[in-house]
């Protein structure tokens, strides 16, 4: 098994995490726990499996937002919600949104979940604080444990990610830069998203510049295109491990199930692209 097998399994997994992020019964559930705005629900939601998740914790788990974006929504969720309660909404809305963009999630769901626990459970926990956050967190209902799997294993792709990009010795804003140049995202889709101001963003573009990352222009260098390069595969083999327990056909018949939801969610419609979770836009195969 090939890195290039993690990665096709992130982009149709994905689809299924994506919708917590723009499906509107994701957004409604924590409003209704009395979450203040998306930002307060964003940040507590995938804090919650942590438990009441302090500030600091959720600024170095997240690493690439502004520390004042986790700070005027963390700890104050906390008075409002419990952990639990905002876990369960979480779950609950985004199962909601699943069934109602693709109609036979509750099929697939029933095949797929014993193949992702078995993929899950095969997964370390060494230095993955957010994959063994999630890696406990029980759901009822099947469509809810495919949306909890899926995000599992996100999770444990992003926590290699964050390893992979502090040892490239990239702050949370220089992340962003290299990303947007490297993969023509227009800046504003990240540095809104992520809160980093316009002269945070320039500073940044300057470091990467005396780093020998980035033209004067702002176009990467070969050296910045090669480090891009280099952090996304380097993310790819190490999101692989848990994937080995399964052989070739498995994998294969897993991933046509996932194509056959992920497929009726980007169909729909419901996920923009370009986006600021770093999702490409679908090739055409499922």
């Amino acid at each position: 098994m090939e890195a290039w097998h993690s990665r096709r399994a992130w982009q149709l997994l994905e689809a299924f995490n994506a919708v917590t992020y723009f499906s509107p019964e994701c957004r409604e559930g924590p409003e209704r726990l009395g979450l203040r705005g998306f930002w307060m629900g964003y940040f507590s939601g995938r804090a919650a499996p942590m438990g009441a998740a302090p500030p600091a914790l959720v600024e170095a788990t997240f690493y690439n937002f502004h520390p004042a974006m986790v700070r005027r929504a963390l700890p104050n969720a906390w008075a409002r919600a419990a952990p639990e309660d905002v876990v369960a909404v979480r779950s609950a809305g985004a199962a909601a949104a699943l069934r109602r963009l693709a109609p036979d999630v509750e099929e697939a769901a029933s095949r797929l979940l014993p193949v992702l626990r078995r993929v899950i459970e095969h997964g370390s926990v060494a230095g993955r604080p957010l994959f063994a956050a999630n890696r406990e967190v029980t759901t009822t209902g099947a469509v809810e444990g495919l949306w909890q799997a899926a995000t599992t294993l996100r999770e444990h792709r992003g926590d290699g990610h964050v390893a992979v990009l502090t040892g490239a010795d990239l702050d949370g804003c220089e992340v962003h830069v290299l990303f947007s140049a490297t993969e023509h995202v227009p800046p504003h889709v990240l540095q809104d998203a992520r809160g980093w101001s316009t002269s945070e963003w320039a500073g940044a573009v300057d470091r990467l510049r005396s780093r020998g990352l980035l033209e004067p222009g702002g176009a990467p260098t070969p050296a910045g295109r090669r480090l891009h390069r280099d952090i996304e595969r380097r993310t790819d083999d190490l999101a692989l491990a848990p994937y080995r327990v399964l052989d070739e056909d498995e994998f294969g018949d897993m991933v046509a199930l996932l194509g056959t939801v992920a497929r009726d969610v980007h169909l729909s419609g419901e996920i923009p692209f370009p986006n600021p979770i770093g999702l490409p836009e679908p090739d055409g195969r499922w």
